[in-house]
């Protein structure tokens, strides 16, 4: 063979739709076997199936799809504690690959074994630079293609997809936050390992650098998290808050715990019917499946219509900003649990 007919392996993959547009690790034994080496359970042993296509996801296949994607062998835990959490029925995830919205499963994990591979929360944690954060989330999208077919203009008939599509995974800023964890929110211990997986937008940044107290604050959230577009405003759904610490503390310094600031934000979080008549997605039959009389202009929707679906994080770095994650419909409830390391 010459070089000029040599297979090159990285075009190979990307020709084979493998992957997500992106160069992929090529998936040899001896680097599966390299893979295999952080995770515990035997490599046949069956992890759930992934949908719409329900192609079975063995240890063994998701520590192909974990090298793939750039993790290190002690990520997997992480990866296969995912896999566990988005295929549970209450999640929905066959529903988001072939829906037409763009959101994502973002995985928020907390515990001591984040904090061990490096999983990052802090300055910049939405983004790039940080290969836990980035390949664990990249790991669980290449089997949502691989293994679930979700393939845009496939089964999934996402219209602008989003960056989110491609790596969503994220610790929280628990050395910067002023609060418990949102795991222990839910009743789990500080020494536990959790993964928390919620359907989720690209987040819209809310700036505010003027606000000396929280009411002013929250009442910025409160109007960013009531986009007319958004499903939440029709549906009892999901949202995700990132707070910087630096709008945290403003909170905390004030004396608001954790659920007083979901409680504050579930109540300013909400818009008259005639303003959400003007855009998006009102329409009568909308309004009546919530109880509304479609005529009564003065009627409240509220984008939190159950409290304990407003996911609430402390992340980011210094700065003055609170990023808002809308949510999908009320088919999907996030999930959480613990995984094994």
């Amino acid at each position: 063979m010459t070089a000029s007919s040599a297979v090159d392996e990285f075009e190979f993959f990307l020709e084979k739709e493998w992957s997500d547009g992106f160069p992929v690790v090529t998936p040899t034994e001896n680097r599966v076997q390299w893979m295999l080496t952080g995770a515990k359970r035997a490599p046949n042993e069956l992890v759930g199936a992934i949908p719409p296509a329900m192609e079975p996801a063995t240890v063994r296949t998701v520590a192909i799809h974990a090298l793939m994607a750039g993790c290190k062998p002690e990520y997997l835990p992480v990866v296969l504690g995912g896999v566990q959490q988005i295929i549970r029925d209450e999640f929905n995830m066959g529903g988001v690959q072939c829906t037409m919205h763009g959101v994502a499963p973002l995985m928020i994990v907390n515990g001591p074994y984040a904090k061990t591979i490096g999983l990052h929360g802090g300055n910049g944690c939405f983004g790039p630079g940080f290969r836990a954060n980035a390949s664990i989330g990249r790991a669980i999208r290449l089997m949502l293609l691989n293994l679930g077919g979700g393939i845009s203009g496939r089964a999934s008939a996402t219209v602008f997809s989003s960056p989110l599509r491609y790596t969503a995974c994220i610790a929280e800023n628990i050395a910067d936050s002023p609060w418990e964890s949102l795991a222990e929110s839910r009743g789990y211990a500080p020494h536990d390992n959790v993964i928390t997986c919620a359907m989720a937008e690209n987040p819209r940044l809310h700036f505010d650098d003027v606000s000396t107290e929280p009411e002013r604050l929250l009442t910025g959230i409160g109007d960013a998290m009531t986009a007319p577009g958004s499903w939440n405003m029709w549906f009892v759904s999901d949202m995700v808050i990132a707070m910087s610490p630096q709008h945290a503390k403003l909170c905390a310094d004030a004396g608001l715990s954790r659920a007083d600031v979901v409680k504050r934000l579930s109540e300013l979080a909400v818009r008259p019917q005639w303003s959400v008549k003007r855009g998006g997605n009102w329409r009568p039959e909308r309004a009546r499946a919530m109880g509304l009389d479609p005529d009564d202009d003065d009627a409240v929707i509220k984008a939190v219509k159950d409290p304990q679906r407003l996911h609430l994080i402390v992340a980011g770095g210094t700065g003055p900003i609170t990023a808002v994650c809308h949510g999908w419909n009320e088919t999907s409830h996030a999930v959480h649990g613990t995984y094994d390391v």
